[in-house]
């Protein structure tokens, strides 16, 4: 069980270590698929050596050399030179006839793919373990000003790692929270570069969402990737294509969807209600995966199969749950916070510690000042958005006027005038109509 301490993922290591194969016989892989990806290999770059081979198809020398024999002896190499038992080579015409062909097939020339087993197995012992108490949840968020009811509600809801709704006011932080919850895991994981099924290749790493970690695990299958516990967020930009295998039409090689991506780790629905797929859709698609944790895929061709579902799912959204859900979904979502406008003391903390982190000149009293200011623009509520952006407005304003920035009453009054819309029934005004206006007044 992973206990959250100050410990760094590159200091705790992995609990999960697939064994490097020996031979080409030990592959969880189809061996046509791995000659495929050698020829494939030499096919786009002309000329090789083995060892630049094992670097580029992530196989270990053992196999690489294997392949290298078999595919000698039937005459689709030729040997270039040969240096410390390292062979430098290019295809034959035999080969490259062979090449050529697979090539229709596939262009994928990239580290070699683990099984679908593999990777199942690989999933369910990495599912998340999460033991989290209020002082390490604290430490986790200590960036942020939360009250002690609000973190008394997450804590318990991120160590079920079932899956977690946020919703209230637009403004009080609920995407603050969820982007930093992926710091409540402190341990590494390993992710296959690929994974094969039916003899296709799907591509899950993904080096714009997985943190690759700086840990030289003996042994390890060089096909996996030691990484951070992933944390994906996706807001507006949501639609069903990315809840599904992609095929790259040019290349023939199919893109892991999100949810695959985040597996072991949580997948952050931003905004929820907002994005271009419907609210309807989604929850009728994951319905069955977070009940049971499993999750069905299908090729372009029509075969299907299921995937792990280990993940954590968080929505977060300033919309009604229940003008977005049923009930029947709202009871697999198990964890539902509110989170509301904020109090005044935790108002003030939070404009007195931006003050603090910005080095700003401050006259005493503005924290209360731009308290009542709000509420006097902007309604009876009071949400925690306020303090940063005005402050940054201001910013602005200094940059404009040419001036160091100071924080008084005078600057706060206009940075909040451009802030706050002005209701003009609230005042008891409304616009003249063009009868009404002075003869003057009408051009």
């Amino acid at each position: 069980m992973m206990i959250v301490t100050a410990e760094e993922p590159e200091k705790v290591g992995v609990a999960f270590s697939p064994e490097a194969p020996d031979s080409l016989e030990a592959l969880d892989i189809p061996e046509s698929l791995v000659e495929d990806l050698m020829l494939r290999r030499l096919y786009s770059k002309g000329s090789t050596s083995m060892t630049a081979l094992c670097s580029s198809l992530k196989l270990p020398y053992p196999v690489i050399h294997d392949l290298f024999q078999r595919l000698r002896r039937r005459q689709l190499f030729e040997v270039l030179g040969v240096k410390d038992n390292d062979y430098t080579f290019t295809l034959s015409g035999a080969g490259r006839d062979q090449a050529e062909r697979r090539f229709t097939v596939s262009h994928y020339a990239g580290p070699a793919p683990v099984s679908l087993r593999s990777y199942d197995t690989a999933v369910r012992a990495q599912a998340a373990k999460v033991a989290v108490n209020r002082a390490g949840l604290k430490k986790a968020l200590s960036d942020l000003v939360l009250t002690r009811e609000l973190l008394d509600q997450l804590g318990p809801a991120v160590n079920s790692q079932s899956s977690l709704f946020l919703y209230g006011p637009t403004g009080n932080g609920k995407t603050s929270v969820v982007g930093r919850l992926g710091r409540i895991y402190q341990d590494a994981i390993v992710i296959p570069y690929a994974v094969e099924f039916d003899g296709q290749v799907i591509v899950l790493y993904d080096p714009a969402v997985h943190e690759r970690l700086a840990i030289d695990v003996t042994g390890l299958d060089p096909r996996w990737v030691v990484c951070r516990r992933p944390a994906i967020t996706v807001g507006g930009e949501l639609e069903p294509s990315m809840l599904e295998l992609q095929l790259e039409e040019s290349s023939r090689v199919y893109a892991a969807p999100l949810q695959m991506r985040a597996n072991n780790g949580m997948l952050i629905i931003d905004d929820f209600g907002r994005q271009i797929v419907t609210p309807h859709y989604l929850l009728n698609r994951w319905i069955v995966p977070l009940d049971r944790r499993v999750d069905y895929l299908s090729f372009r061709y029509g075969l299907k199969f299921e995937i792990p579902f280990e993940l954590l799912v968080v929505f977060a959204t300033n919309l009604d749950p229940h003008e977005l859900a049923d009930e029947a979904f709202l009871r697999r979502i198990q964890n539902k916070i509110y989170v509301g406008p904020v109090s005044s003391p935790v108002f003030e903390k939070i404009f007195d510690r931006l003050v603090a982190e910005r080095n700003l000149s401050c006259e005493p009293g503005s924290a209360e000042f731009l308290r009542a200011l709000c509420l006097q623009l902007g309604g009876r509520e009071l949400r925690a958005c306020y303090p940063a952006d005005i402050l940054n407005i201001l910013a602005s304003i200094s940059t404009y006027e040419e001036v160091p920035a100071t924080v008084n009453k005078a600057s706060l009054k206009r940075a909040a005038a451009m802030y706050f819309t002005k209701t003009m029934a609230i005042k008891g005004e409304r616009p003249r109509t063009h009868q009404e206006l002075e003869p003057g007044e009408r051009e």
